[in-house]
C-alpha cells in the first residue's frame, strides 16, 4: 500500500482558509484522492485528481476547494477557501490504482489511507 502522511489541519472561523497537504510514498498508486468524515456522518469524497491533473469535487465544495499535486515531491495538496461549519470533519488523502475516478467519489474504490487531520470551522 501507500503510505500517505496529511498535515496542514487545524481551527479557522468560518469564512477563513486552511490548506491540507498529503506526502505519499511507498508505492504505485494513479488517483489520489481527499475525503472527510464528520461526527456522525459516514466518509465522504471531497475531491480526486487523476495522473494527467484532471480534478472531480464534491457539489458542496465545488468553487471553494481546489485539489492540486506535485508529481515530483509526490504531494498532494487541497486548498480550502470560503470554510463553513459543515466542512468541519477529519480529513483524509487516500490513494487508488484505479485510472479514473468518476462521480461520486467512491470511498471503496481507494486502498490506501493516511491517519487523518482534523478541520474544524467555527
Amino acid at each position: 500500500h501507500v503510505q500517505l502522511v496529511e498535515s496542514g489541519g487545524g481551527s479557522v472561523q468560518a469564512g477563513g482558509s486552511l490548506r491540507l497537504s498529503c506526502a505519499a510514498y511507498g508505492a504505485w498508486y494513479n488517483c489520489l484522492g481527499w475525503f472527510r468524515q464528520g461526527p456522525g456522518k459516514t466518509r465522504e469524497g471531497v475531491a480526486a485528481i487523476d495522473p494527467d491533473g484532471s480534478a472531480t469535487y464534491l457539489d458542496s465544495v465545488l468553487g471553494r476547494f481546489t485539489i492540486s499535486k506535485d508529481n515530483v515531491k509526490n504531494s498532494l495538496v487541497l486548498q480550502m477557501n470560503a470554510l463553513k461549519p459543515e466542512d468541519t470533519a477529519m480529513y483524509y488523502c487516500a490513494a487508488t490504482p484505479v485510472l479514473r475516478v468518476g462521480y461520486p467519489i467512491r470511498t471503496a474504490e481507494f486502498s490506501s489511507w493516511g491517519q487523518g487531520t482534523q478541520v474544524t470551522v467555527s
